[in-house]
C-alpha cells in the first residue's frame, strides 16, 4: 500500500509540474529555455571534502545547480543556472580561500571537471586536496594594566571557549575570541577596554600562536540616561501614552552604578519583553579622545520605536484529526497599556463546534453540532515588587466535549465539561533563565452533551502551586540552529492547598540543536514525567484490567476522572507524531464515556477467559493517563527554497500506569517526514508519522499483537489503512 501511495504521489506531482509548465509556457514566463550554445548546470559536487562540508562550499561559489520545481523538474517555474567556465575558475580560488579561513592553509582546489549529462546540460565536479590543518596551539593574553584575578580568569576562559586550543585555526572563531575577551571586560565595568589580537602561523609545524593584547582602562559607571521615541507621532502633538517613569523602572539602569554591558543587554531584553517596542537600542556614549583621562562616566542614549499599543485579532480554524473535527473562530484583544502603567491585558476567545462524529478516518455526515468555547484572560503588571518582576492573573473559562476515543458508537452519550482555571503568580527573567511561581485552581464540572450523565461523576477541584524554570541558551526561539534548552515544571496538589487530588508532579525536559551545515540542523528533545498520586490512581495502577461490577463502578469512575485531568499522556503534533493526541497512555474501559463498552467488558470481551481466549482489543481503546512518562525525539531539519523547508524525524515515548516505572522496552517508535512553510508567526508545519511495527513494544511483531496481549496499550487508529498519523501545527515541534 505504501509503495502504491508513494508512486501515486510522485505521479500527481509530475502531472502538476507538467501543467504548471504548460500554463507558464503560455504566459511565456514559466518553462525556461536555454540560450543557443550555452549549457545548464545540473549538479555541482565537491570531491575530497571532509573537513568542510560540501554544502558550505557550494553555498559560497557562483557555480550552482539549476533548482528543481517540487524536487522533480528543472526549468519549470525556476530559470536554469547557466554554466560559465570563467566563473568556475574564480570559484576554485574561492574554495581555497574558504579552506584557508577554516585553518587549511595548504588546501588546493586542483581542478573543476565539466561532464556533459545530455544536450546542453553539464555536471561540475570540483576536486579538493585539503592538506593538514593549522592548529591553534598557544593562546596568550598580555595585560597592559591590572585587573582582579576573577576578571582575568573570565577573559582567559572566554578566549578559550571561542577558540579552542588544539582545534583547527578558524578565522571567524579568532575574531569571536577577540570580541569575547572584550565583552568579559565590559561586563565587569571596563567600558574603555581595548583588545588587540595577532596570530603567527607556522606552516612547517602546522601551528598558530595567538596573542591577545589587553588594555583594560579605568572602571566606568553609568551616566545620565536619555530616552527618545516615546512620542507617538514624533512631533509632540499627540499625547504621550507611554509613561517614561515606568520605562525607567523596567530599565533598572541607575546613574552612578558600575558600568556593565551585561546589564545593558538585560535592560534591552526587558524593554522588548514589554511588547510595546519594535526596536530598542541602548547606545553607550564613551567620552571622546580629547576628554580628561580620569573621566569614567558613560551616558546612555536609549532609542525606541513604539508598536501599536492595542490590537484586535480575528481569524478562524479547523481541527481535523483521528479524534474529532471542529470549526472555530479566533477573537483576540490586547492592550499593552491597560489603565496606564504598561499593564498588559489580553483576551482570547475561541468559540466553535465539533462536527460529531466526523473525524479523519470516519468521513460521515455530522449527526449533531457540539458547541464549545475557550475564553482566556490575562493581566500582567510589569515592575511588580521590583523592577524586573512581573505579576500576573490568568483566569480561563472553557466548555468542551470529552472526546478521547478513536472509535465511537453514535449511540453512546457524549460527556462535556465546563472548566474554570485560575492562576496568579510572579515571573522574572535572569538573562537566559526564566522562572515563574504561581498558584492554580482548576474546577471541572461535568455535563451531558448527549444522553444521560453518569451519576458517579462529580465536580472535580484541583488546587496546586507550580514552579516553572527555563534556561534558554538557543540562538533563536523561533528557528533555533544551535544551543540547548532546559526546562522543569513542579506541581504540588492538594494537602494544605486543598482540592480533591493530592499528588506531586515533576516534568523535566531538555532540547539540543546542532547545525550540520548552513541548510541542515539536527534537533533532539528528551522529556521525563513523574506523577506521584497519594489519594487516587489505585484503579489505573492495580486494577485496570479488572472486570467492571456494580460494587467497583463508582470508585472506577471517580479514579479515572481524576487521572484523566492529572495524568501523563504522550502523542500529538508536539510529542510522538506517529500517534494521535494523548494516544500513548494506559488504555482501559471508561464507564462514563462508553457504558455499552463497559457492559461488553462484563461479558468478558476485554479480559481473556477459557471460553474467550482472543478478546476484542478495541473494547479497551480509550486513553486514561499514566504516572511515568519518557519521550525522545530526533529531527533533521533542512531548508529547501524560499519559505519552504522540510524535516525527517523519529519519535519514541511511553507512559506507564505505575509510578517511577521507565519502560524502555515500550518504544512506540514512529518515524516520518514533515513539510514547513514560513509565516510571520512561525512555520506552518505538516508532519506524517509512521509507526514502526516491530518497535512498538519489544517482543511483539505489531501493535495488533501488543493490544491482544497487553490490553492497557489500546488500539491505535489507522489512516488509509496504514499505521499513520497526520499532525498539523504552527511553529517547530520543539
Amino acid at each position: 500500500m505504501t509503495h502504491h501511495l508513494e508512486a501515486w504521489i510522485r505521479t500527481a506531482l509530475f502531472v502538476i509540474a507538467a501543467m504548471a509548465c504548460a500554463l507558464f509556457g503560455i504566459a511565456s514566463t514559466g518553462c525556461a529555455t536555454l540560450p543557443e550554445g550555452r549549457s545548464a548546470t545540473d549538479a555541482v559536487t565537491v570531491i575530497g571534502a571532509s573537513a568542510v562540508d560540501e554544502a558550505s562550499i557550494t553555498d559560497e561559489i557562483a557555480t550552482t545547480a539549476s533548482p528543481k520545481f517540487l524536487g522533480l523538474m528543472r526549468g519549470v517555474v525556476y530559470d536554469y543556472e547557466i554554466f560559465d567556465p570563467y566563473a568556475l575558475q574564480r570559484d576554485l580560488a574561492r574554495v581555497e580561500r574558504l579552506y584557508r579561513a577554516r585553518g587549511y592553509y595548504q588546501a588546493h582546489a586542483r581542478a573543476g571537471r565539466v561532464i556533459s549529462s545530455g544536450d546542453q546540460h553539464v555536471r561540475v565536479e570540483i576536486l579538493v586536496e585539503e592538506g593538514p590543518p593549522i592548529l591553534a596551539a598557544d593562546l596568550r593574553v598580555l595585560w597592559t594594566g591590572g585587573v582582579p584575578p576573577s576578571v582575568e580568569a573570565q577573559v582567559n576562559a572566554a578566549t578559550r571557549r571561542a577558540l579552542r586550543p588544539g582545534a583547527p585555526f578558524d578565522e571567524d572563531k579568532f575574531k569571536d575570541a577577540e570580541a569575547a575577551a572584550k565583552k568579559a571586560l565590559t561586563d565587569n565595568g571596563y567600558a574603555f577596554a581595548q583588545v588587540k589580537s595577532d596570530v603567527f602561523i607556522d606552516l612547517v609545524q602546522h601551528k598558530a600562536n595567538v596573542v591577545f593584547e589587553v588594555e583594560p582602562g579605568v572602571l566606568a559607571v553609568f551616566g545620565h540616561v536619555t530616552i527618545s521615541g516615546l512620542d507617538p507621532d514624533g512631533k509632540g502633538g499627540a499625547p504621550q501614552e507611554i509613561p517614561e517613569a515606568s520605562i525607567r523602572r523596567t530599565l533598572d539602569l541607575t546613574e552612578g552604578a558600575p558600568y556593565s554591558t551585561a546589564a545593558i543587554d538585560s535592560a534591552t531584553q526587558a524593554l522588548l519583553d514589554l511588547e510595546i517596542f519594535s526596536v530598542v537600542q541602548i547606545v553607550p556614549t564613551l567620552p571622546e579622545p580629547g576628554k580628561p583621562p580620569g573621566s569614567n562616566v558613560v551616558p546612555l542614549a536609549i532609542k525606541v520605536e513604539v508598536t501599536k499599543l492595542r490590537q484586535l485579532r480575528l481569524g478562524g480554524g479547523l481541527e481535523f484529526d483521528q479524534i474529532k473535527t471542529d470549526l472555530h473562530l479566533l477573537v483576540g484583544w490586547e492592550d499593552h497599556n491597560f489603565l496606564g502603567g504598561l499593564r498588559d491585558f489580553t483576551i482570547d476567545f475561541r468559540p466553535g463546534a465539533v462536527l460529531y462524529p466526523m473525524r479523519l478516518d470516519n468521513i460521515v455526515t455530522p449527526e449533531r453540532l457540539l458547541p464549545e468555547e475557550r475564553l482566556r484572560l490575562q493581566l500582567r503588571q510589569p515592575g511588580f515588587l521590583e523592577a524586573r518582576t512581573n505579576g500576573f492573573v490568568r483566569p480561563e473559562l472553557n466548555t468542551f466535549p470529552l472526546l478521547v476515543a478513536t472509535q465511537t458508537d453514535s449511540g453512546e452519550p457524549v460527556v462535556g465539561y465546563t472548566e474554570f482555571k485560575g492562576t496568579t503568580g510572579l515571573d522574572r527573567t535572569f538573562g537566559p533563565l526564566f522562572g515563574s511561581i504561581g498558584y492554580n485552581v482548576q474546577v471541572e464540572y461535568p455535563f451531558a452533551y448527549k444522553g444521560t450523565l453518569d451519576p458517579a461523576l462529580r465536580t472535580l477541584v484541583i488546587s496546586y502551586p507550580e514552579l516553572i524554570t527555563r534556561l534558554d541558551l538557543r540562538d533563536s526561539r523561533i528557528h533555533p540552529r544551535t544551543g540547548i534548552y532546559l526546562a522543569n515544571d513542579v506541581q504540588v496538589a492538594g494537602g494544605p492547598f486543598l482540592g480533591d487530588a493530592v499528588d506531586l508532579k515533576v516534568l523535566p525536559e531538555v532540547r539540543t540543536y546542532v547545525p550540520i551545515n548552513r541548510r541542515m540542523v539536527f534537533a533532539t528533545r528528551a522529556a521525563l514525567g513523574f506523577l506521584f498520586p497519594f489519594n487516587y490512581g489505585d484503579v489505573v495502577k492495580n486494577h485496570l484490567g479488572d472486570d467492571l461490577t456494580v460494587d467497583n463502578r463508582n470508585e472506577r469512575v471517580r479514579d479515572i476522572e481524576t487521572v484523566y485531568f492529572r495524568g501523563l499522556f504522550s502523542g500529538g503534533a508536539s510529542s510522538n507524531r506517529g500517534f494521535p493526541i494523548r494516544g500513548v497512555a494506559p488504555h482501559g474501559v471508561v464507564p462514563f464515556l462508553n457504558p455499552s463498552t463497559a457492559s461488553q467488558q462484563i461479558a468478558a470481551r476485554c479480559n481473556p477467559t477459557r471460553d474467550n481466549p482472543n478478546p476484542d482489543p478495541t473494547v479497551c481503546s480509550i486513553p486514561i493517563g499514566g504516572f511515568t512518562l519518557w519521550e525522545l525525539s530526533n529531527e533533521l531539519r533542512f531548508a529547501i527554497a524560499g519559505p519552504f523547508s522540510a524535516a525527517t524525524f523519529c519519535d519514541m515515548s511511553d507512559v506507564s500506569p505505575k509510578p517511577v516505572n521507565l519502560r524502555f522496552d515500550h518504544l512506540h517508535l514512529s518515524c516520518g517526514l514533515g513539510a514547513r512553510y514560513e509565516t510571520p508567526v512561525g512555520p506552518i508545519r505538516l508532519d506524517v508519522g509512521y509507526r514502526i511495527q516491530p518497535l512498538q513494544v519489544l517482543g511483539y511483531s505489531s501493535e495488533t499483537a501488543v493490544a491482544a496481549k497487553e490490553h492497557a496499550e489500546g488500539t491505535q487508529p489507522r489512516f488509509l489503512g496504514q499505521p499513520l498519523a497526520v499532525a498539523l501545527g504552527i511553529g517547530e515541534a520543539f
